[in-house]
């Protein structure tokens, strides 16, 4: 028997072989399309020719012009907004569900935060500029109380408008890891600082917290990752002044015909989101290391 044939029968190649066709559908989807923007960002446009002599110029452009450092930063800010207020609206629908329904129904509770998932995205974002318009649900609201006189202008087509849509749209992702590590929360420690005197507020901070913030840091990654790169809620609802590095990066593909920088601007803002991600996963492992 060869040396192959001994390969092919170990539980390495029976592995390799089970992953065998995720991995060929991951590198022909992910992989080879990140590539050749990789390699789009160092060529040039003329119109609709591309050249592709390879230069820096699109990368220099990208991290030296005004516009799109603060394009860039209002981005991180609309995100890491968004990642707050999702992840504390989550939180206490996550311990609510994990203390107090019973286990029977837990299950029915997860189901039915699954719900919005059911419609359509850009349904749920022209659902908003009804509620935020100038003539929707809020004005008419605060009208019909006679709290105001007339509609505010400032609630739509701004950043609070996206920060909020967004919010929405992402609290179901950001309440299932933090329910999560909720439920690994050992009850025990809690009942044993109840007996030392801690009272309930004391015992949320000192034991539940810290031990469920391994979800709360993974509800973080799955909220900030996907929303800075999100160009049809800004551009919906956010208006010229809501407007995010997505939304620029559409417009160089498209209507400015530069695909090359369009492609830098991509590679530029995944390299951010990435070292930002990472600095979540480091948190992450250390207070998985200190709970151990």
């Amino acid at each position: 028997m060869t040396w192959f044939q001994k390969w092919r029968r170990g539980e390495g190649a029976q592995g390799l072989f089970l992953i065998s066709p995720t991995l060929a559908f991951t590198l022909l989807l992910l992989a080879v399309p990140l590539v050749l923007v990789v390699a789009l960002s160092f060529w040039t446009q003329d119109y609709l020719t591309l050249h592709r002599t390879f230069t820096m110029d699109n990368y220099k452009t990208a991290w030296s012009e005004p516009m799109y450092q603060y394009l860039m930063g209002r981005s991180l800010k609309i995100s890491m907004m968004v990642t707050a207020m999702t992840v504390l609206l989550a939180y206490p629908v996550a311990y609510f569900i994990s203390f107090y329904v019973p286990p029977k129904r837990k299950a029915m509770w997860i189901f039915l935060i699954t719900i919005p998932f059911w419609t359509s995205y850009l349904m749920r974002i022209f659902l908003w500029k009804v509620i935020l318009g100038y003539n929707g649900v809020v004005n008419g609201s605060l009208m019909g109380l006679g709290l105001i006189e007339e509609p505010l202008s400032f609630i739509l087509y701004n950043q609070n408008a996206v920060v909020l849509t967004l919010a929405h749209a992402w609290v179901p992702f950001a309440i299932l890891p933090i329910f999560v590590a909720l439920e690994r929360v050992d009850r025990s420690l809690i009942e044993a600082a109840e007996d030392l005197g801690d009272s309930k507020l004391r015992r949320f901070f000192r034991v539940t917290l810290p031990l469920s913030m391994p979800g709360v840091i993974a509800a973080t990654i799955i909220v900030f990752i996907p929303t800075i790169g999100d160009y049809v809620t800004p551009r919906l609802v956010g208006g010229p002044n809501g407007l995010m590095i997505a939304n620029m990066i559409e417009l160089q593909f498209k209507k400015a015909n530069n695909a090359p920088l369009g492609a830098a601007l991509a590679i530029s803002a995944m390299a951010i989101v990435t070292c930002v991600a990472l600095i979540f996963i480091w948190m992450n492992k250390k207070y998985i290391r200190g709970a151990k």
